[in-house]
């Protein structure tokens, strides 16, 4: 964790008080160290202004958070911090959030003292204003395939160097027994943690002593050796070909965000007791902290792997195109990183483990930290000469994903939205240029739809049209001979129109009976009607009349609107004559209109 010393302020008690919240917050949230260096900024910051503000070293070192001073001090701090930073910045507000969530976290607690006005003051409205943040724009779909072809290259890269260090440890010795200036003793010392990096820059001669497989790992692009620094460039280069390092595992984490369309929090924060391997895939636990969420997802594999994952790592490097498979890379990430959680056994949430040599010669096995920049993403992507267009943060691939997963859904929210709510899907990433250039596509295909549901309806038969209510009229409007039998027959006589075929309805699926039948006859195309159907329809209108003034008007017009729309027009083509038959043999009592109970029951309350 960052450290920060309370005894570097006048107001060390102040300090104190809010650095004692801060290591607690941290150790029960289990933050990154991004969002911990952020609360860690707001303390200092707070603090330097508060020794500003009180010179008399007397009064800074008796204020503390019961002390009626603090609230005033804070406020001041508050409403000055945005003329610190460019217009525009939302860090004003980051920090002044993160030191208010230290307050408040104070004052849940009642046995530790703090000034009523100051938890007020904590609790209520922000004093600055949250600054404007561009959202991060997805990565094209080349630059998407660079990085996952590149990652696929650093990972097989990777894996011939750390089988290339232990078969050549595996030959050495110990150097004090071998040779100090043989490659093989010096791999096995640090791989049986029998030499430190101290006892190797005391043991090594100086770089112009070393012979040429030595010399040539610590030599620079222009073939020159920087002796000062050779013995430390020497153990680095050592320690990578024993374990990862920390560019290492920024490959991994482009594939597991890739393959699974999850975030970097997600990907980079699941241990080996969050994966389960099954016959064609692997369920891992994904765990969102800033959400509060914890999933338990499958991946299933394509038919790409079909062999064993030993073979298949082992004879088939992936370098020609981008593979999704999260099992292959998972089994991958362990073995990598085998090593190094045996020297980490405490450590059983994130598979993302290496190892590295502090500037102090200490051999560290730790959780990936990647907020060091010599060690971001900008620097995996200088590192491997790929050039993106745009801002090299991580977020963009996960934004990739997401576009690409709402392309699929054809801008369905509902569909792309799917681990998170719609409204975040709308507001981070329905704005990319990806989704702007096909919204067109979208609009068009969704008019579309509606003016073919406009359009679409019944065939009708008029009445003067008598040569088409027979066998052969309806097989020349285009029936096949079983059809029309039926409709003549009656056996597919649906009540307000006949069916041409039951079994495929635009309503239900293909081989299954019509489930909406009779109600949504007016709005499909396999409807005929028939002048038999007249007394029906004049019932039909009847019943939704009484609909209509039953129901709101968005409510009618949504539920039966297209329906109403093509009666109307139906009606509007019969002769008076055949409508005024078609109400005697209603008033005679001869029709009755033939609807499912659930049309004259789902209104009633």
């Amino acid at each position: 964790m960052i450290e920060l010393d309370p005894a570097a302020f006048r107001c060390s008690r102040l300090a104190a008080e809010l650095a004692d919240e801060w290591v607690e917050y941290v150790e029960v949230t289990q933050i990154t160290a991004g969002p911990a260096a952020a609360y860690q900024r707001a303390i200092t910051r707070f603090c330097t202004r508060v020794d500003a503000e009180l010179e008399h070293r007397g009064a800074a070192e008796s204020l503390g958070l019961a002390d009626p001073r603090t609230v005033r001090l804070l406020t001041k701090w508050e409403r000055g911090l945005a003329g610190t930073y460019p217009a525009g910045s939302t860090w004003p507000a980051y920090l002044a959030t993160s030191l208010r969530a230290l307050l408040v976290r104070r004052d849940d607690h009642p046995e530790r003292p703090m000034d009523p006005a100051l938890a007020r003051t904590a609790r209520g409205p922000l004093l600055v204003a949250w600054g404007e943040k561009a959202e991060h724009d997805e990565f094209s779909r080349k630059d998407k395939q660079t990085l996952v072809r590149a990652s696929w290259t650093a990972v097989n890269e990777l894996e011939r160097r750390l089988a290339e260090g232990w078969r050549l440890a595996e030959k050495g010795r110990h150097p004090g027994t071998g040779s100090w200036l043989h490659l093989p003793d010096l791999l096995w010392g640090l791989a049986h943690g029998e030499v430190t990096p101290t006892d190797m820059r005391l043991n090594l001669p100086s770089a112009s002593d070393w012979p040429d497989d030595l010399r040539k790992r610590v030599m620079r692009p222009d073939g020159r050796i920087t002796v000062h620094t050779a013995k430390q460039k020497l153990v680095r280069h050592l320690l990578a070909h024993l374990y990862p390092t920390t560019l290492d595992l920024h490959a991994f984490r482009v594939l597991l965000m890739d393959a699974t369309g999850h975030t970097s929090e997600e990907v980079t924060g699941f241990g080996a007791k969050d994966v389960e391997f099954f016959p064609k895939g692997v369920r891992l636990t994904l765990v969102k902290r800033r959400a509060g969420r914890v999933r338990h997802r499958a991946f299933r594999d394509g038919a790409i792997t079909q062999q064993p994952v030993e073979e298949a790592s082992a004879a088939h490097e992936i370098t020609d195109r981008p593979r999704r498979e999260a099992s292959v890379i998972v089994r991958r990430l362990l073995d990598v990183t085998a090593k190094v959680r045996e020297q980490l056994p405490e450590v059983d949430d994130t598979l993302f483990v290496r190892a590295a040599m502090l500037p102090n010669e200490i051999l560290l096995f730790d959780r990936w930290n990647f907020a060091s920049p010599t060690s971001s993403f900008a620097a995996w992507l200088e590192i491997r000469d790929i050039t993106v267009s745009g801002t090299p943060h991580i977020a963009r691939l996960r934004k990739s994903t997401k576009v690409e997963k709402a392309i699929v859904a054809r801008g369905r929210l509902s569909v792309a939205a799917d681990d998170h709510l719609e409204e975040t899907f709308a507001g981070h990433y329905a704005q990319g240029t990806t989704l702007r250039v096909i919204s067109g596509e979208v609009i068009t295909a969704a008019q579309d739809h509606w003016f073919r549901q406009a359009v679409e309806g019944p065939t009708v038969i008029a009445a003067e049209a008598k040569d088409a209510a027979d066998r052969v009229g309806l097989q020349a409007l285009g029936l096949q001979p079983d059809e029309a039998e039926g409709i003549i027959g009656g056996q597919l006589d649906m009540g307000l129109s006949h069916c041409r075929d039951p079994r495929q309805s635009p309503f239900s699926p293909p081989g299954e009976l019509c489930a909406v039948a009779p109600l949504r006859c007016l709005e499909c195309r396999n409807a005929w009607i028939l002048p038999s159907n007249l007394p029906q329809l004049l019932l039909f209108k009847e019943h939704l009349e009484r609909l209509k003034q039953r129901l709101p008007p968005i409510a009618f017009s949504v539920q039966w609107g297209q329906s109403w729309t093509n009666l109307l027009a139906v009606l509007a083509d019969r002769l008076p004559e055949e409508l005024d038959l078609a109400r005697r043999h209603i008033e005679e009592g001869r029709e009755g209109l033939h609807l499912p109970l659930n049309a004259h029951t789902e209104f009633e309350q």
